[in-house]
């Protein structure tokens, strides 16, 4: 069971003035603190064009930067957002962070879910999907083969003899991939694909279980030559945690910091996400603190925290927890909860799993 923290870059407006640039500083600070604190992963997510989620444009270029910042985080793009990425220069990057980081990154993929994202980069969003499932075998050709020739709807990519893909990545057949998913269409590729599967924040618990069923079986169809994908069968939860010394407290530092986050969702600019998630067990409730608390989010003390994780994980099996938060609880409050979850969460959890192991 590993635990990292999964980073989207979010300026909080009230104290990261505009253009925001401070949130870069302030996300590279919680990272390296994640890595002195043993968390086993950090990850990146891809993001354009507003202030009221994330600003990362680029994440191999800020693994590029974290790699001689960090010692043993691994660096996890999560995700990149495929339809808007060529395969071929995917492949390159990925190789190339690998090595940079001495094989100690992930890379993640998704369809996307922000239509203005789609707009501003002159991608037609109701193809993401398909753009996407075109990307995937391609990509997945190219790093085995370090060559490729395709001619597609979307993607006509000739690399011949004597020419190949460089550099090669140190992890092999590459490194662990994952793919993002909240539909029956996306775990059914992530299955038959091999990829390790990721889902996301806003999926209610209850729903969880249901969606790691639909990918393992879908996982019984993958072919021999896909399962050789280190991620192939990884369980990648993220979910909204924060720990304090009481459940009470946690609310008190939490509550108002949640609640606007969750105000970012609503709206045109999730469309085709929400629809999948949040609102997957029917219509969706009332957001209030006590409600997302109990479907959603994992915030209360650290034996509140233990609790709750343990048994999602006897419900799921998951293999990994991103740890998600907002910017909103205050640089310092960060920190406690992350200290208190590396100190008094994390030990626990694995001792138990490997007491089960054992």
């Amino acid at each position: 069971m590993e635990f990292g923290i999964l980073f989207t870059s979010h300026p909080n407006v009230d104290i990261e003035p505009y253009p925001h640039r401070g949130v870069h500083a302030r996300v590279t600070s919680q990272i390296i603190a994640a890595d002195a604190l043993g968390y086993d992963c950090a990850w990146l997510a891809e993001h354009h064009f507003s202030n009221k989620y994330g600003i990362m444009p680029d994440v191999n270029v800020y693994m590029g930067y974290l790699a001689g910042l960090t010692k043993t985080i691994k660096l996890g793009a999560g995700i990149v957002t495929l339809p808007l990425n060529n395969p071929v220069r995917v492949v390159e990057n990925a190789a190339l962070l690998d090595i940079l980081t001495n094989g100690r990154v992930s890379i993640g993929f998704g369809s996307g879910y922000r239509p203005y994202e789609f707009e501003g980069l002159g991608v037609p969003f109701e193809e993401r999907r398909d753009i996407m499932e075109e990307a995937l075998p391609l990509m997945l050709d190219l790093f085995t083969n370090q060559r490729a020739t395709h001619k597609g709807k979307y993607f006509n990519i000739t690399i011949p003899e004597g020419f190949e893909i460089f550099p090669q990545s140190i992890q092999q057949p590459y490194p662990p991939l994952y793919l993002a998913a909240a539909t029956d269409r996306s775990l059914a590729t992530a299955g038959e694909m091999g990829f390790g599967l990721m889902l996301s924040s806003l999926t209610p618990i209850a729903d969880l279980a249901k969606d790691v069923a639909k990918y393992k079986e879908a996982l019984e169809r993958a072919p021999d030559h896909l399962r050789r994908n280190v991620a192939f069968g990884d369980i990648d939860v993220a979910r909204w945690v924060y720990v304090a010394e009481t459940d009470a407290q946690a609310k008190r530092d939490s509550e108002a910091g949640i609640l606007r986050h969750f105000a970012a969702f609503d709206g045109k600019q999730t469309v085709g996400y929400l629809g999948t998630t949040r609102a997957k067990s029917g219509e969706v409730q009332q957001t209030t603190y006590d409600n997302i608390n109990e479907t959603t989010i994992i915030h209360g003390s650290p034996a509140t925290v233990r609790d709750r994780i343990k048994d999602l994980h006897d419900k799921t099996g998951f293999t990994s927890m991103m740890l998600h938060f907002p910017p909103y609880y205050g640089s310092e409050n960060t920190m406690k909860s992350l200290e208190l979850f590396a100190k008094e969460v994390m030990p626990a959890l694995r001792q138990t799993k490997q007491a089960a192991a054992e």
